[in-house]
């Protein structure tokens, strides 16, 4: 890890979870930050003496409260001046880092989002087309808290800020196996179902067929999933798959879904 005491502090933080396999290569792509945070959720595997011998603080919370909840309990332990979120399944370019280091010289109070370059299979999409970004660089001071049971969001302290976007693109290495797709489509999907659960939306075969329809429309064909070959046609499956079983989740698991909720 890298400091400097010409500018900022820069804290990268990731959220774990059995992440053995893709973590130490997350952390090496954080190497220039002044602190890199690991908050891991109860790991059964090497995650945490991995993250350590990276060179990365690691404080275990096994008590899963959601996404927001994590977030929050890493704030407490940010100790620089701007933080950036990164997931233990991706990668900060060297072309991205610049930008991060650029950005940080700024004075203005704004949020950063990055778009992604997704890697699924084993094949780089570049050729998809890339909608909205995802905010993850924040000046510390300036964040409230986070909310939200997945996809959570940033409450800041001085209410709605501008919103810049980085040029160069985070490496989200989404989908590794079938297997491990199968698994994220039942932890997002049942997520993504507590989440309008709460807002008390309902669901159905036929809304969730509609939804799943749409999104693999969306994405194969107007974000141009078709052009990356068979591994931009799974990729743009699982999503949808996911759609779906949202929405079947809100009809019949709604017992479970309001426990959930109400953690």
């Amino acid at each position: 890890m890298n400091t400097s005491a010409s500018r900022p502090s820069l804290c990268i933080g990731i959220l774990t979870l059995n992440e053995e396999k893709r973590i130490a290569q997350c952390i090496r792509s954080a190497h220039f930050a002044d602190q890199i945070l690991v908050i891991d959720s109860g790991s059964q595997d090497q995650t945490q003496a991995l993250a350590r011998e990276a060179g990365a603080e690691v404080h275990d919370y096994p008590d899963w409260q959601g996404f927001a909840e994590q977030r929050n309990r890493m704030l407490k332990h940010c100790r620089g001046d701007f933080i950036f979120f990164l997931d233990a399944d991706e990668e900060i370019t060297p072309a991205l880092e610049k930008e991060i280091l650029q950005a940080m010289q700024s004075p203005d109070d704004v949020i950063w989002e990055v778009m992604w370059d997704q890697v699924a299979y084993g094949r780089a999409l570049s050729r998809m087309k890339t909608t909205g970004g995802v905010q993850r660089m924040f000046r510390s001071a300036s964040i409230d808290r986070f909310e939200g049971v997945v996809h959570e969001g940033a409450k800041m302290k001085a209410g709605k800020l501008p919103v810049r976007t980085f040029k160069a693109r985070l490496l989200h290495h989404s989908r590794e196996t079938i297997y491990a797709s199968i698994q994220k489509l039942a932890q997002y999907s049942q997520l993504g179902a507590a989440k309008r659960a709460q807002k008390g939306k309902r669901g159905g075969i036929l809304r969730g067929f509609a939804s799943g329809v749409a999104s693999f429309i969306q994405l194969y064909i107007f974000r141009r999933g078709f052009l990356c070959g068979p591994e931009g046609f799974l990729y743009c499956l699982f999503v949808a798959l996911e759609a779906f079983f949202r929405y079947a989740m809100l009809r019949y698991d709604r017992e479970h879904l309001d426990k959930i909720v109400k953690r």
